[in-house]
């Protein structure tokens, strides 16, 4: 799985169907069958956006294979009370089942690594 959203493999396949017109070129089923690979294992467009601070806890809580509510107890009561409000428990939720997320301060996609 890439860092690519399906809005990404969207946008590249509009762009090379463009360049291919402008060419006097075409995208055939060859191109279009890629295009649709990708955007299968592409990521989703709205993924849960949550703080640095409180991906480092989710990162750190699934290390030490904490469950998911005994990591919402955690985060709202020891070290990300300000943030860990009724309005994002959900927020919180998504990004911990789904293992990734997009960091609120920078746009970054941080993915979880697979447990072996």
């Amino acid at each position: 799985m890439s860092d690519e959203t399906k809005r990404d493999v969207f946008t590249d396949a509009v762009d090379a169907l463009a360049d291919a017109q402008a060419s006097g070129g075409n995208v055939g089923h060859q191109d279009a069958n890629l295009f649709m690979a990708e955007y299968d294992t592409a990521l989703s467009d709205d993924l849960p956006v949550i703080p640095k601070a409180v991906g480092d806890v989710i990162v750190k809580l699934k290390h030490k294979k904490f469950s998911l509510s005994g990591a919402m107890s955690y985060a709202a009561v020891v070290s990300l009370s300000p943030w860990m409000t009724f309005e994002h428990e959900d927020t919180f939720a998504l990004a911990w089942v789904l293992g990734v997320w997009r960091v609120e301060e920078t746009g970054e996609i941080v993915k979880l690594e697979a447990e072996k």
